[in-house]
């Protein structure tokens, strides 16, 4: 949710990643883990469970509800999420905080799950967060970033390969339902294929080394 005026609106974009710079990613990211109770159409609801500082390495055979089962004593954030379709790097998204065990709860209960790992970057004028993904949707990563305003005139590192912004197979609650791990040989062919897009719409996009 927007902090700077804009309500309950999200501005952001998204980056299908590939060979991030190892000093970006943190030693102890925070683990998400979260339950859509519906998703449907670009629309969600969605349950996040999150528990700061776990390894950053991961047994790759537990899938998420094993994660986060695996992590509980580091929960310490829940919360409730209502989400419409993503237009443009925008999106309604209306949050709302929950007791910790009640999201556990849920998450527990809930029909489809997507767990990753955070990990937060400054880089430039903007602060990142790569998302390693875990269960289903590994080897998936996405770099993210979000500003209180229109993502515009934005600086893109190297390892954010194509964008994906209005992609919706890569919307968190599109994954929870078809994850990324059963099509990844797919995608690599189609992005071989057609090579790699950039929103053109959102002011100049500038290539970093990075």
């Amino acid at each position: 949710m927007s902090d700077t005026g804009n309500g309950d609106f999200e501005f952001e974009r998204r980056f299908w990643a590939r060979d991030v710079p190892g000093d970006l990613l943190e030693a102890t990211p925070t683990l998400i883990v979260q339950s859509y109770l519906l998703a449907a159409d670009g629309w969600a609801v969605r349950i996040r469970a999150q528990a700061p500082g776990v390894p950053a390495r991961v047994d790759p055979a537990l899938d998420e509800l094993a994660l986060l089962e695996a992590h509980l004593h580091r929960v310490d954030f829940g919360a409730v999420t209502v989400k419409g379709p993503m237009v443009g790097g925008t999106r309604y998204e209306a949050e709302r905080e929950v007791d910790p065990s009640v999201a556990i709860e849920l998450v527990r209960r809930g029909p489809g799950r997507v767990a990753k790992l955070r990990h937060a970057v400054w880089l430039g004028d903007d602060g990142w967060v790569i998302d390693v993904f875990c269960g289903a949707n590994a080897p998936l990563v996405v770099a993210e970033v979000e500003r209180g305003g229109p993502v515009t005139d934005l600086t893109i590192p190297a390892f954010c390969v194509t964008e994906v912004t209005v992609d919706g197979r890569f919307a968190n609650d599109a994954l929870s339902r078809r994850p990324y791990g059963a099509w990844a040989d797919a995608f690599a062919t189609e992005l071989a294929t057609a090579g790699p897009t950039l929103l053109t719409g959102l002011g100049t996009n500038r290539r970093a080394d990075v």
